[in-house]
């Protein structure tokens, strides 16, 4: 029944479905995890890479920067950074998109973007891409961390059908149903930035297909407010991460050898 009306976006199924909107779903399902935590004092998101190898030429990410090793986290503004999952080259376009969006806010209101109204401009050219004839939906999903004045720290999700909702903690990509029961079980709303990213980190070793964790398999980032309490997005360049995996006893041993994965067009 689903081959008769998953040609087109713009056709409904008799169940009302829009089959290639969850096809474009199920593309996320296979990407590497993200995972989102909301704390009282700051938001935390990490990300399993897939593209990994030793050829991998990795030395634009070793400044850490706005731009981390520019698959799976990146800086869309001072206040909100950004995690995806799904198609490389869909989630560089919106991500391209969100940067432009947040510069015309900034250029004409002289602040920075909410992150909500942030998120809603996304959503709005996604949820455009599932109703016009000709046009595929972006095979991508986002979480948005980010931090304004009015509603504080906020975390929120996008899917490719342009709906987007608010988050204490969630995740996307593949075994995000596993993630989101040991979120469930562990997240307390009083959390704190370093028991959040504590949290974070033991969600990671559980759901990551890899055994061990490290620098070449793990994006990591932190916004926090800084001594003015202005928010600060740090994206933790490998060192970095190695050093805060070794800090929480979930670094590799030194006979451990990286294992590295050629990779598919999903991150």
């Amino acid at each position: 029944m689903a081959r008769r009306y998953d040609s087109r976006t713009t056709i409904f199924s008799p169940e009302g479905r829009l089959y290639q909107i969850e096809y474009a779903m199920e593309a996320i399902s296979h990407a590497g995890i993200v995972i989102g935590v909301l704390s009282k004092d700051g938001v935390v998101l990490a990300a399993e890479k897939k593209v990994t190898g030793k050829l991998l030429d990795m030395s634009g990410a070793k400044g850490g920067s706005y731009g981390g090793s520019g698959e799976k986290i990146f800086l869309l503004n001072s206040n909100v950074i950004s995690g995806v999952a799904g198609i490389t080259a869909d989630a560089n376009s919106l991500i391209n998109y969100a940067r432009q969006a947040a510069q015309r806010h900034l250029f004409m209101y002289n602040e920075d973007i909410p992150v909500e109204l942030l998120a809603q401009r996304l959503c709005d050219l996604k949820q455009g891409y599932t109703q016009y004839g000709g046009l595929r939906p972006f095979g991508v999903s986002l979480l948005y961390a980010g931090y304004d004045p009015h509603y504080q720290f906020q975390l929120y999700h996008s899917d490719p059908s342009g709906n987007y909702s608010g988050w204490k903690a969630t995740c996307i990509g593949a075994n995000n149903g596993t993630a989101t029961s040991l979120l469930k079980q562990d997240y307390k709303e009083d959390i704190s930035v370093e028991d959040a990213i504590e949290l974070v980190l033991k969600v990671m070793s559980k759901t990551m297909d890899s055994t061990t964790l490290g620098s070449e398999k793990l994006e990591f980032a932190t916004l926090t407010l800084d001594a003015e309490k202005k928010p600060k997005a740090k994206i933790y360049n490998p060192a970095e991460i190695d050093a805060l995996l070794q800090r929480h006893g979930l670094g590799k041993k030194d006979e451990e050898a990286a294992v590295p994965t050629a990779s598919d067009s999903t991150v």
